[in-house]
């Protein structure tokens, strides 16, 4: 089978199915990308039909999840939106510094959320050694829906043109150059634990000083975005930035978080007068 044209009851089925396992909505001018990963599951999982696969994806939660993979764009690139990382190196990282400097084991809690293949929160990693004092500890937990992606990552090995972004010295400093690309160094590699997540449930993760959400959004409908946006400020911190992409926005929707504008990028604030941890 070549080619799938899904009629207009079986794009309603699939469409919703995945909006209800995910909450990523296609709508008609992305149809082709279903149609086409489709193609690819028939064939490989061996079904005559798309109704029988919709059966199969239907009963098997493992199938259900190759499919989500494959139709989530991982697009991604280290230190990608270069004005977020100066906001985060002159704005953010020193807010952080005042707010839990008087503690005596400061921690500094950070998410990735769709973290592809981890050249997010890598990078993150990296700004975050050369930007702490030595006395600041770290937790940085990326999540995607994309098991695939997650294997890549946790290997931190990258080819030429995928470390194009990284700063030259952090190039020396934190990658050893291998036989077809970089292996990052285990200091930066051991800081980030990577972990399967939905973004359509509750994550179980409290007290995120620091969010990264970046052009994962775009793929869900209003109701969809204002469930994730409402279960990340549970999840964050009394004084907590959130990193959206450059063309996301919170404009128009009804959440809590204060629009914060540096001199290279809009940020998204929970500000509170009460901290609730970090004491």
């Amino acid at each position: 089978m070549n080619t799938i044209s899904l009629s207009d009851k079986e794009f309603e089925l699939f469409s919703n199915l995945i909006y209800e396992q995910s909450g990523i909505h296609f709508s008609e001018m992305n149809r082709s990308i279903l149609e086409t990963r489709l193609r690819e599951r028939l064939k490989v999982s061996s079904q005559p039909d798309v109704m029988t696969y919709y059966r199969l994806i239907q009963a098997n939660q493992d199938e259900m999840k190759v499919l989500l993979d494959s139709v989530t764009t991982n697009l991604t690139k280290f230190f990608r939106n270069t004005g977020q990382f100066q906001a985060l190196e002159n704005v953010v990282i020193p807010e952080l510094i005042s707010i839990n400097k008087s503690s005596s084991t400061p921690l500094i809690r950070i998410w990735s959320a769709g973290c592809s293949t981890g050249e997010e929160p890598y990078s993150i990693a990296m700004v975050l050694k050369e930007k702490l004092p030595a006395n600041f500890q770290t937790e940085i937990v990326a999540s995607d829906l994309s098991l695939k992606s997650l294997m890549i990552a946790q290997e931190a090995f990258f080819n030429e043109a995928k470390v194009e972004g990284v700063p030259h010295e952090y190039l020396l400093k934190y990658f050893e150059k291998k036989q077809g690309g970089y292996q990052l160094r285990e200091e930066i590699k051991n800081m980030v634990k990577f972990d399967y997540h939905n973004l359509k449930y509750d994550s179980g993760l409290s007290n995120i000083d620091l969010l990264f959400c970046r052009n994962v959004i775009i793929y869900f409908d209003d109701a969809a975005q204002r469930a994730v946006i409402n279960r990340f400020w549970d999840s964050m911190s009394a004084n907590s930035f959130l990193f959206l992409g450059h063309s996301e926005s919170l404009f128009g929707m009804e959440t809590q978080f204060e629009f914060f504008k540096t001199d290279w990028a809009v940020l998204y604030r929970k500000l509170l007068l009460k901290r609730s941890h970090h004491k």
